[in-house]
């Protein structure tokens, strides 16, 4: 075992583990989440979403669609080079996980692979 995973919480079992997120106590069978500045919590925290070329997006940013889209009930898509204002990053669907509003066509969710920060 690891020596510096924290012991469990309920039972304070040394023989704690990693699963995921969460640490496990094979003794008491306790999960739970690890406390800050531990080593399970280094790689954790806020969720970190990254446009196509690699930078940083975040709520508010303006970005720019890269490709051109195809939209379900829309007889033209969005085309390459659209400019899309004040974005909310989501835990979307199937990857969707910037929430935004395009001029013509409303509200609607993108891939952030799919676009660039402007």
């Amino acid at each position: 075992m690891s020596d510096n995973l924290p012991p469990c919480p309920q039972c304070s079992s040394e023989y704690t583990y990693e699963m995921n997120a969460l640490m496990v106590c094979p003794e008491c069978g306790h999960e739970w989440v690890p406390a800050e500045g531990s080593v399970a919590s280094a790689g954790a925290g806020e969720r970190v979403i990254k446009d196509a070329v690699g930078n940083v997006l975040n709520d508010g940013d303006t970005v720019t669609v890269i490709k051109a889209l195809k939209v379900k009930g829309s007889v033209s898509g969005i085309k390459a080079g659209t400019k899309v204002r004040n974005i909310r990053l989501v835990d979307g669907v199937d990857g969707h996980d910037i929430d935004c509003r395009i001029e013509g066509f409303g509200a609607m969710q993108l891939k952030s692979s799919v676009v660039k920060k402007a």
